[in-house]
């Protein structure tokens, strides 16, 4: 027996979530399902990031364990044979038995991408938010410092969240423009519950001058949910992926 890393990219749009859900369509159970018709039995995956319906994959991580004579390098050829063309393993290998995709010291990066632009492209709307007014992206990215370090994001957080902490650590959160994209970067030790769409709200109030980048230091401390900006869509947030130690 061993224990099988794959590393995967999704496009979000039509599924509802990672998780598998009684009577839905999710991103782990037509790659469960994919697993074990490879591997020739039933396999459970154990997901890193269980995204949100609408949300976009480059680098989510699954772990499953098999006896099955495939290399585990060769694990994901066989399974793009059997996926779809919106979703795909982008490598695989081994690691060891006791090896835990969410119990890893790890950097998790996420993207939010917003298309800024006065005319409205269609083939974009499923990948990024858009916005007709014009964005100061360098006051967004002045305001995204703020968020830099240890702090308790009780006021990023969907209501009703549960879990032990609302602490996290932020590594890095920039903001930069990409001809009509404007793209905020968040890299941290884990996020909470539509934390990364918060950050993204409150930073867009900043590009638009409804907040000044001044604020955030205070709506940090305040930890009340009604300071921060509003929650984006899921369409513009993309799982970039992780950085393991192996």
């Amino acid at each position: 027996m061993r224990r099988v890393r794959l590393k995967i990219s999704y496009d979000g749009t039509a599924y509802h979530g990672w998780q598998i859900q009684d009577g839905q369509i999710t991103v782990e159970g037509v790659l469960r399902q994919a697993v074990s018709e490879a591997v020739g039995k039933e396999t459970e995956l154990i997901g890193a990031s269980r995204t949100d319906s609408g949300v976009h994959s480059m680098g989510n991580i699954a772990v499953f364990d098999t006896d099955s004579p495939i290399p585990p390098d060769k694990m994901s050829m066989v399974l793009n044979k059997l996926l779809p063309d919106d979703i795909s393993v982008v490598s695989s290998d081994e690691v060891p038995m006791d090896w835990h995709p969410r119990k890893q010291d790890c950097r998790k990066t996420y993207e939010y991408h917003i298309y800024n632009s006065p005319v409205r492209i269609p083939v974009k709307r499923l990948y990024a938010h858009h916005i007709y007014n014009e964005i100061d992206e360098s006051e967004m990215d002045r305001a995204a410092k703020s968020f830099i370090g240890e702090h308790d994001f009780s006021g990023f957080c969907a209501a009703g969240a549960q879990t032990q902490t609302f602490t996290r650590t932020i590594y890095d959160c920039n903001v930069k423009r990409a001809g009509d994209e404007v793209i905020i970067s968040v890299t941290g030790s884990g996020f909470l519950y539509n934390m990364v769409r918060i950050i993204a709200g409150t930073l867009l109030d900043v590009g638009l001058g409804r907040k000044s980048a001044d604020d955030i230091p205070s709506i940090i401390e305040s930890r009340d949910r009604r300071q921060a900006g509003p929650t984006l869509p899921a369409c513009g947030l993309i799982l970039i992926g992780y950085e393991y130690d192996i």
